[in-house]
């Protein structure tokens, strides 16, 4: 973590300056869980056998040199920490680029701010541009030249923009020109330059947008595989054997450059896509691409076809007929693509997303998955652990009654975790954090009244840190998936599970209603009707996807948010994922609509605080990624919501808020988390500094 560094505007009625020499020394420490999280950019260089390079899609990159026994952060003091891709110059192991934004559409992402260079091993970084791209899923080094790059360019998820598809530097990245650019929805997934001929570059091209509400998603025809034979300068479409394709992840075998291998999502006919794909499988071409038959669709491999997720397949180097694919669990052939028995699966990681194999010792091999980056030096017989790498994704966090306190949390991919905040045995180690039985999306809610049960999750799971059990407690019987509907409610990822701190006995869950128990979910009682939209405009941000059957209007929203108050029991306010504020003064009975008018349909209030000194305050985060809007939006109100006032000075444009909270203690001493750093505000916000 990088040291704390703190700011401010003096607010006019202080008279005594707050010395900002106070927190000059304060810094972060990390408590874990060393616990990895999704990774999905790799990367080494044969002259070093035992250093490589991982990034996670929000924990920045991390370098070992000892083959995953010990991993290291080199990017923490880079603006942004998701990243899509890494790339080492095969010419130069000194010179390594980052492509920074997720890189993947999928309902919860990060996005980044460009490209950045190190030309000392990642001990210092260089921004070299394409701000505007947001998602940079892939780059390729020309192997003689590392000034010479070909960038894939996602572009925007949520949104229409222009700086989207395949650029090219000639000069290390101090210039980038666009060589291959279909409009402003169709951006650059991959992007391969062929070892043996650098003027062969191939590309593939993705029309896909995240909508506004979770799992909305959008496709189009309009991408491709694609080669230029002239360094990047024109290109041609290849589609002879191919589907119509919507997405593809493209590999090069370097055993056999004119030997290609493709995971293809299709589709039977051009055009607009609800969601749904048609075709697809794997695919091979040994005539560099100029016709490819399908040479897979066993569901193994291939079990990602769908789109998004998509396999990625990973030549090996010295034999054609040789290639692991990343996907669910990873999968090998020896035959070309035709047959497929298991590589690497769980224990260790599963869902995986890339991979890089040593040119020249092909037994050594980095793989990167959803629960972090493995290393194997014997070719897949044994593996290093993903349990030396603190890169988990947290939802929302916690801490319990305990001594020392805990801090919990849903973690994706891996579950949920209680850390301790500190250790009895000169460090936190494995010994201090433990799953606590939540699934992996959402809330941890430790009962306040006794630290050893544990809440939490999309159902509410309830956990017994002394027996180990755990137990299903919610009002809602049964699980739905990444989202969707469980029995007659609505769910997304993100549910919340908060206790009351006036009455430590209730226990609040909100789907698309409000739920409360003060038995621990023996029984439950729901205390709101639908809070969400019945009805809405389209966001402009949908754009020319706004007449396919899956953007219109629909009741579809959830309650996102759950603040009780900190000063009376009666007073809950709920906040929407499709933008709308509740209050009820008298513990759900009646609900009033207090939405400040600033907030659009499916602007999402990620959180509210209430007041901790009065319950007529309120603070709310507003999160408007979706709506491809990354300027900060915290609203407060201290009149129960009939009035608003917009508290965001001192916080950037590009800053999206997730979070607002009130110290407990002092009065007016707010503190913001945005996607990139933590904000603190003396005066109640109507200044605003930066702290960290």
């Amino acid at each position: 973590m990088t040291a704390a560094v703190c700011w401010k505007a003096l607010p006019a009625q202080e008279t005594v300056p707050i010395d900002p020499g106070l927190f000059r020394e304060m810094r972060w420490r990390s408590i874990g869980p060393h616990r990895a999280s999704r990774t999905v950019a790799a990367a080494g260089h044969p002259r070093r056998p035992f250093t490589f390079y991982a990034a996670q899609v929000n924990g920045g990159v991390w370098k070992t040199t000892d083959a995953g026994r010990t991993w290291n952060p080199i990017f923490d003091d880079q603006p942004t920490g998701s990243i899509g891709v890494i790339a080492v110059a095969p010419s130069n192991p000194d010179v390594i680029y980052v492509g920074s934004g997720e890189g993947l559409h999928r309902p919860d992402l990060s996005t980044g701010n460009g490209i950045y260079k190190s030309v000392d091993v990642g001990k210092t970084w260089t921004h070299l541009g394409l701000a505007d791209a947001q998602q940079i899923p892939n780059l390729a080094i020309d192997p003689r030249n590392p000034d010479r790059i070909v960038v894939a360019a996602l572009g925007h998820p949520y949104g229409p923009n222009e700086e989207r598809g395949v650029f090219r530097s000639v000069d290390g990245g101090r210039s980038f020109a666009k060589v291959l650019y279909k409009d402003e929805n169709t951006g650059a997934n991959d992007v391969d330059i062929d070892p043996s001929n650098p003027d062969t570059v191939y590309a593939t091209l993705w029309e896909e947008r995240q909508g506004p509400w979770e799992n909305a998603v959008w496709a189009g025809t309009g991408g491709g595989i694609f080669k230029s034979t002239d360094g990047g300068t024109t290109w041609t479409a290849l589609t002879k054997g191919l589907p119509v394709v919507v997405q593809a992840n493209l590999a090069i075998s370097p055993a056999s450059p004119r030997r290609l291998y493709a995971a293809v999502a299709g589709t039977d006919k051009p055009g607009l896509l609800d969601q749904t794909r048609g075709t697809g499988g794997i695919y091979r071409s040994d005539d560099g691409g100029e016709s490819w038959a399908l040479v897979s669709s066993d569901p193994r491999p291939t079990g990602r076809i769908g789109g998004g997720d998509l396999p990625m397949p990973i030549p090996h180097p010295k034999d054609p007929d040789q290639l692991v694919v990343a996907s669910t669990v990873s999968w090998k052939s020896t035959d070309g693509g035709k047959s497929w028995l298991p590589f690497k699966g769980a224990p260790g990681g599963e869902d995986y997303q890339n991979g890089w194999i040593n040119p020249e010792t092909p037994d050594i091999m980095l793989l990167a998955a959803d629960q972090g980056a493995v290393v194997t030096l014997n070719g897949g017989q044994t593996w290093s652990s993903w349990y030396n790498q603190p890169t988990a994704q947290l939802y929302h966090v916690s801490a319990d009654n305990a001594f020392p306190y805990r801090v919990c949390s849903g973690q994706q991919e891996s579950g949920s975790a209680c850390v301790s905040s500190r250790g009895n045995y000169g460090a936190i180690s494995v010994r201090d954090w433990l799953p606590v039985g939540v699934d992996e999306y959402g809330y941890v809610a430790p009962d306040p009244l006794n630290p050893d049960i544990v809440y939490g999750g999309r159902t509410v799971s309830r956990f017994d840190r002394r027996t180990g059990q755990v137990s299903q407690v919610g009002p809602v019987a049964g699980r739905g998936g990444g989202g969707g509907a469980v029995g007659n409610f609505r769910q997304v990822r993100t549910m919340p599970v908060v206790f009351s701190e006036v009455d430590k006995r209730s226990l609040f869950f909100a789907n698309n209603h409000l739920w409360k128990t003060v038995d621990g979910g023996h029984t439950w009682k729901q205390i709101s009707p639908d809070l969400t939209r019945t009805t809405w405009e389209i966001p402009k941000s949908v754009g020319k996807y706004a007449s396919l059957p899956g953007s219109q209007p629909t009741q579809r929203g959830v309650i996102y948010t759950v603040a009780p108050s900190y000063v009376d029991i009666r007073r809950i306010w709920a906040g929407t994922d499709d933008g709308l504020i509740h209050v009820t003064a008298d513990g759900g009975v009646t609900w009033k609509d207090v939405t400040p008018p600033q907030v659009t349909p499916w602007a999402k209030v990620s959180l509210i605080d209430a007041g901790r000194f009065s319950a007529a305050t309120a603070y709310a985060a507003i999160n408007t990624l979706r709506l491809d809007d990354l300027r900060p939006h915290i609203f407060r109100t201290h009149d129960g919501g009939a009035t608003w006032t917009e508290i965001v000075a001192g916080i950037p444009a590009g800053e999206t808020v997730n979070a607002v909270r009130e110290d407990p203690k002092r009065k007016g001493l707010l503190f913001a988390a945005t996607e990139r750093t933590i904000y603190v505000s003396f005066d109640d916000g109507d200044a605003g500094s930066r702290c960290g």
